[in-house]
């Protein structure tokens, strides 16, 4: 299992780095495909609004109890449902959660994952 990095660095650099890539392509060199092990933020602030104590815990609930659908793991957290399949969706566009499909009876479920078995912090000064 894999470590996340939650990263905290200054706009500036965050567009400087953009500026940097995008000349890369532009000058026609090849931009290695990293996989997304990096959550990147700009602040302290918007950090905090993005892994709230609710994503959190659903992240935990999926780690260690398994869940083999959304709805169960509504029910195992005692969230509302829409709340949490919506969380789910905000939590996988950031690769934290992988949803894959089962079948079930005649439908199929969406079972989450988490790929990783901690998050880390780095904040640049």
């Amino acid at each position: 299992m894999k470590t996340v990095s939650f990263s905290i660095r200054p706009f500036r650099e965050v567009m400087d780095d953009l500026a940097k890539t995008f000349e890369a392509v532009r000058s026609g060199a090849t931009i290695p495909k990293r996989p997304r092990e990096e959550v990147g933020f700009t602040s302290l602030e918007a950090a905090r609004n993005f892994l709230t104590r609710e994503r959190l815990a659903l992240l935990h609930a999926i780690r260690n109890r398994h869940p083999n659908s959304i709805y169960e793991l509504a029910k195992m957290t005692g969230r509302d449902l829409k709340n949490v399949q919506e969380d789910i969706r905000i939590l996988e566009r950031h690769g934290l959660v992988e949803v894959t499909k089962h079948p079930r009876g005649n439908r199929k479920v969406k079972v989450p994952r988490v790929p990783f078995k901690e998050i880390t912090l780095r904040i640049a000064i």
